[in-house]
């Protein structure tokens, strides 16, 4: 059994399923934050998938921007975070709503 592009795409949007879920269901910021990154670790995986089996390389080289950006969002993200939690010394969503510090 050869595994085919259609596994590949399964495998992303369960992935993406997940991330999602952990973004609606869960109020705590780095679990959302995780599920924002595991959705797009997905759409990297339906990217370089999609490029393999086209033999085309234009996936595969956005999917490396698509990191760099990833990386930059993970610095400030994190930095934003900890800054939440060191002035509200929470991580709930719900006791953030209001945005005076």
């Amino acid at each position: 059994m050869t595994i085919g592009l259609e596994h590949y795409l399964i495998v992303s949007v369960v992935l993406f399923c997940l991330g999602l879920l952990g973004v609606i269901i869960r109020r705590n910021l780095i679990v959302m934050y995780m599920g924002l990154e595991l959705m797009l670790n997905a759409a990297n995986l339906a990217l370089v998938a999609f490029s393999h089996f086209r033999d085309n390389l234009d996936g595969q080289v956005m999917v490396f921007f698509i990191i760099t950006v990833a990386a930059a969002e993970v610095a400030v993200g994190l930095a934003l975070i900890v800054a939440l939690y060191r002035k509200r010394q929470t991580n709930d969503v719900t006791d953030l709503t209001s945005m005076k510090l």
